[in-house]
């Protein structure tokens, strides 16, 4: 079984090796990534397979029984996606063996994050190890390198203060907002999308003081339900162009395969609400906002990357609790190793 375990890979792509726009066309929808995982798993050289498919990151898990299946997976994903090989090899990475086990602790406990030490990736993690497993494409080895993942995290957060300050999507957009409004009690927001990150976003407003919040989603009744929860309105995603002039700040975290908002649209709305500024939040992969907007007078556009280096002003203050959270961790990995080893030897008499 050593052979199992020079076989244990990862291929990424990841906010470290790509900028958003790539990241843009590297981008799977849920529906391709369930699609592609079961493409994978059922090649003669996989045994076990796991994709993880979030707004920064795009990484395939797995188990081979060959250790020369890399070109093969990296053909399967360009097909899926429609990029080239050439732009693939350059914007990602490809981990095996013991790398992998440190590689998704690290993952699952926020260290690898865009905003380092945010929560939210745990969650992605299980859901995406819930979907594999439910899928019957992940086995003894997978099962066991995620829930122990699981776990380190924990142990991580706890014992360390990695997790301290605003290292989410939504505290930081929300900080941010409050620092060019200096306060929001009076702003009316517009929230397009209704999932977890606008959920987040929502919660940190209210906590602030927004009163008026309206949400519009691609499914009315998600608004809707969203809305109620914050005394807030709900509109049809379609409505919400017409609107647009009434609102201060729009965040906008959709699965929108395309545009949702244009320089035209931004630009009527900012001639019926003169010397107002027009506060725009796009946490959206692929983008919701067009980048050009950027350049309109009185409009603050602000995209992941630049969220991620807000939140990561700090970062030099928690470099100590990092080193503490990295070393926890690769205990966890080492140990893990060490306990495949030994199955590996069990299993080979």
């Amino acid at each position: 079984m050593s052979e199992v375990l020079q076989s244990l890979f990862v291929l990424g792509s990841t906010h470290h090796e790509a900028p958003l726009e790539v990241r843009e066309r590297m981008a799977l929808t849920p529906a391709d990534a369930a699609a592609l995982q079961q493409e994978l798993h059922a090649l003669d050289d996989i045994r076990e397979c796991l994709v993880v498919n979030t707004c920064n990151r795009l990484e395939i898990y797995g188990l081979a029984s060959s250790p020369d299946v890399e070109s093969t997976i990296r053909d399967q994903l360009c097909a899926r996606n429609g990029v080239s090989r050439e732009l693939l090899d350059a914007h990602s990475f490809w981990h095996t063996n013991l790398d992998v086990l440190q590689h998704a602790f690290e993952v699952s406990s926020g260290l690898d994050s865009q905003m380092v030490g945010e929560t939210d990736i745990l969650g992605q993690m299980k859901t995406a190890y819930a979907g594999a497993r439910e899928a019957k494409c992940t086995g003894i080895v997978l099962n066991r390198l995620f829930e122990k993942s699981f776990q380190a995290a924990k142990s991580a957060r706890t014992q360390t203060g990695i997790t301290r300050g605003q290292v989410s999507i939504g505290n930081v957009a929300v900080d941010l907002a409050n620092r060019i409004f200096g306060h929001l009690r009076d702003s009316r927001v517009l929230l397009l999308g209704s999932g977890d990150v606008a959920e987040k976003t929502a919660q940190s407003l209210k906590s602030r003081g927004v009163a008026d919040i309206t949400v519009a989603s691609r499914t009315y009744e998600n608004a809707h339900a969203l809305a109620h929860s914050l005394g807030g309105a709900a509109i049809e995603l379609s409505d919400f162009a017409a609107q647009l002039k009434r609102f201060d700040i729009v965040i906008s975290s959709t699965a929108a395969p395309s545009l949702l908002l244009n320089c035209d649209m931004i630009a009527t709305a900012l001639k019926q609400r003169p010397d107002r500024p027009f506060f725009l939040i796009d946490v959206a992969l692929p983008r919701d906002i067009d980048p050009a907007a950027d350049q309109l007078e009185n409009v603050y556009l602000y995209n992941l990357d630049d969220l991620s280096a807000i939140a990561n002003e700090n970062l030099e203050l928690r470099k100590a609790e990092i080193e503490r959270a990295r070393t926890i961790l690769k205990g966890y990995a080492w140990n893990l190793w060490l306990q495949l080893r030994r199955r590996t030897l069990m299993a080979a008499r």
